[in-house]
């Protein structure tokens, strides 16, 4: 429940500090008062969108804390919990919101900055607020289908209708796509089963074409091979005249021979005994590499057609001729994946039967469940409305299913496939029609008023507040709603704002908005009501500026009641 609201420097408050109590508070006060000005700081709390001019005039920020006590929320419990806002008394939860006077703001849940997104989050477990125009919206259709729904209370059914749908028009869209690039994957799949079956045929192995530019390289310059090859052996050892091993061997010979009469030497006669070990070996490598080199023209040819065949590829495909393997692996994987969108074509046709078919049976256990709640939420509606001054009024509920629409497609939402229809009667012979062609304002706002009190029973918040949603009812239907509103807190604490002795005579706490000005700038107050300042207010609601003995005797009376 609201344990406290403190508000600094909010429109034309400057300082508030109010503490609310269990039961039923109501707020009331003189016209422009600003009675409903603690809700706006309330709803800024709850992440309300902030402008710059909720600021106090000549004022650098606003400054809103609402602190509530959830001992046995366990809804509130388990949100702070999973996002670490935990306070340190967890009995506790503070929601405050900073505005600039430039339309910056700041949120933060029990101390710690937060997302402005994470105020409405933890906001819906806390608080439920019902305006003064909310009687507006149960005209509409999606309204309508929302507060049957709440009164159902069957989310998963509704979860569950939502998935299928979602899945089905995923699945569509999926579909669609593959559909109209069909005739472009065919003529693609065409050319790419041609580049790969050409690359087949040719069968180029990893790394092979390193190995081919190599023997295409040593086989095209065999000739000079031979003769280079042959000439540096003539050099080394092969010519009888002169050659350099033997010359090398013979210096050898004769350094060594006089090292050992000169020590000095023995330096030049290691370098060259090693010299003569590499050159011998040296020698012995090219002999071996002069016998295996051969002039085979056929072996050539071979070797020559498949490299010029690895280039000539590799140009037509604009990469160099190492890439050319991985770029066959590349169009085999396209190849197959093209392949794989027909397959996905036909898979989809069989999911999209599966998924209607699921979410059908979903939708119609949906449209069972809201005609049930819709017979026990009409006569609840119908007893209220005749509580309330409409002594004939009927209510009903119709939930027509429908499966196509009227241009013939299947009608598919998340919200299932019922129609939602608030039908009324106000006057006796009088047929049942769509609530928003025979209710007056002040009719629907009694309906609405209705509903509002049946549907806070389903309502997991510890607070609801109503602001001003008596406006246009008076007399014993006044007297009813502040009778309702009482009931209700019983099992929730109520807060609500009115005009109207009748209901503000029920509340448990009474709080009395008044404002004051000095010439130059407006502030409001909010002040708590002993019991004969309440006496003298609720006089007031009822006779005006004017308050007689006989208002008074009146007040009492209400409040005695």
């Amino acid at each position: 429940m609201l344990l406290q609201l403190t508000i600094q420097n909010f429109a034309i408050v400057r300082s508030l500090d109010i503490d609310w109590q269990s039961g039923m508070t109501t707020i009331t006060g003189e016209t422009g008062a600003g009675k409903s000005i603690a809700i706006d700081a309330l709803g800024l709390c709850l992440g309300d969108r902030a402008t710059s001019n909720v600021v106090r005039p000549n004022c650098k920020k606003a400054d809103l804390a609402a602190t509530f006590e959830i001992k046995k929320n366990k809804m509130a419990k388990k949100w702070l919990k999973q996002h670490e806002l935990v306070a340190e008394h967890e009995s506790d939860c503070i929601l405050r919101r900073v505005i600039s006077a430039e339309g910056r703001s700041k949120s933060y849940i029990n101390g710690c900055q937060v997302p402005l997104v994470q105020l409405k989050e933890i906001g819906q477990f806390l608080i439920n607020i019902h305006g003064q125009h909310d009687h507006q919206l149960i005209v509409k259709a999606n309204q309508q289908c929302r507060l049957l729904d709440n009164y159902a209370n069957h989310p998963t059914l509704l979860g569950e209708v939502k998935h299928y749908a979602q899945q089905w028009g995923q699945l569509n869209k999926e579909l669609e796509i593959l559909q109209q690039s069909k005739q472009q994957r065919e003529a693609q799949q065409q050319l790419i089963q041609y580049q790969v079956t050409e690359l087949d045929e040719f069968s180029l192995q990893p790394g092979e074409f390193s190995t081919l530019e190599t023997d295409y390289k040593r086989h095209s310059n065999a000739q000079d091979l031979l003769e280079s090859t042959l000439s540096s052996l003539q050099s080394l050892s092969e010519n009888e005249n002169f050659n350099i091993l033997d010359s090398l061997r013979a210096c050898s010979e004769s350094i060594n021979s006089i090292a050992r009469v000169d020590n000095q030497l023995n330096n030049v006669a290691t370098i060259l005994s090693d010299t003569l070990i590499q050159l011998d070996e040296a020698n012995s490598d090219l002999k071996d590499y002069y016998q295996q080199l051969e002039l085979d023209p056929q072996s050539y040819a071979i070797i020559e057609e498949r490299y010029s065949t690895a280039v000539q590829l590799a140009k037509k495909h604009q990469l160099s001729p190492e890439k050319l393997v991985d770029f066959h692996n590349q169009l085999k994987r396209e190849l197959a994946s093209i392949s794989g969108d027909e397959t996905r074509i036909n898979t989809i046709i069989e999911e999209l039967e599966h998924s209607k078919q699921h979410y059908y049976d979903s939708a119609e256990a949906l449209s069972k469940s809201r005609q049930k709640s819709a017979s026990s939420l009409s006569k609840r509606i119908s007893k209220s409305m005749q509580e309330l001054n409409m002594p004939h009024g009927q209510f009903f509920i119709a939930v027509n299913s429908h499966k196509e629409q009227s241009n013939g497609k299947e009608a598919i939402n998340t919200n299932g496939s019922d129609n939602i229809s608030f039908q009324v009667s106000i006057n006796p012979g009088q047929a049942l029609e769509a609530m928003h062609k025979v209710a007056s304002g002040g009719e629907l706002s009694r309906i609405s008023l209705a509903m509002q009190v049946i549907l806070a029973d389903k309502v997991i918040t510890p607070t609801l507040i109503f602001d001003e949603v008596d406006v246009g009812i008076s007399g014993s239907t006044a007297a009813m709603v502040g009778k309702k509103l009482q009931q209700l807190s019983k099992n929730t604490q109520v807060i609500c704002v009115t005009h109207l002795p009748q209901v503000a005579c029920k509340g448990h706490q009474q709080l009395f908005v008044s404002k004051s000005t000095d010439g130059s700038l407006t502030e409001t107050q909010v002040s708590e009501l002993s019991e004969s300042k309440r006496v003298k207010e609720i006089a007031r609601l009822l006779a005006g500026d004017k308050i007689s003995q006989y208002s008074l005797a009146n007040a009492q009376e209400l409040l005695a009641s």
